[in-house]
């Protein structure tokens, strides 16, 4: 039996991505957006879907899992996903630029690189969207429901909102 005096847990909802993908920067303003309505009431959390089309996807899912570490995982992420062709062209070197730029120990972040620290994380969230049905980038999954934004990001917002809406109703 839960104790009534505590909190329960607030919906999650997670956003498989991939930070080399236009598509998940063109999803950046919807989940800025989401996590300035709801604040901690709503848990988004970045799942990591490398695709392999993109070649430096894979180390900039390790380096979000390093920012995380460091305590800026959503602002490491929005700072790459803003900045998808520099990505393209500079590789993982930029992912250490990225890094000194909000702070970071980049030291750190080029040691996570090489020594696949990370890797174990990503494998696991690759794996766990693949047994879901994610096939591509960006999807969301809350309350049970997954929805591609990788065709068109159209009224994607507005219907985690009504999920979100009717899950934090049914814990009041």
């Amino acid at each position: 039996m839960s104790d009534p005096s505590s909190a329960p847990a607030a919906p999650v909802l997670d956003f498989w991505c991939e930070l080399q993908c236009p598509d998940c920067h063109s999803a950046l303003d919807d989940l800025r957006a989401l996590r300035a309505r709801y604040g901690d009431r709503l848990d988004v959390r970045l799942r990591h879907f490398p695709l392999e089309k993109h070649k430096h996807a894979f180390a900039a899912a390790q380096a979000a899992e390093e920012a995380l570490e460091q305590g800026q995982g959503w602002a490491y992420a929005e700072a790459v996903l803003g900045r998808v062709e520099e990505l393209e062209r500079k590789g993982e070197p930029f992912l250490v630029e990225i890094a000194r730029e909000l702070g970071l120990d980049a030291e750190e972040f080029d040691t996570a690189l090489i020594d696949g620290r990370h890797i174990l994380v990503v494998d696991a969230d690759q794996a766990e969207g693949k047994a879901i049905g994610v096939t591509g980038t960006p999807t969301y999954v809350i309350g049970g429901e997954r929805l591609d934004g990788g065709k068109s990001q159209e009224g994607l917002r507005e219907r985690i909102e009504q999920i979100a809406d009717r899950l934090l109703a049914e814990r009041a």
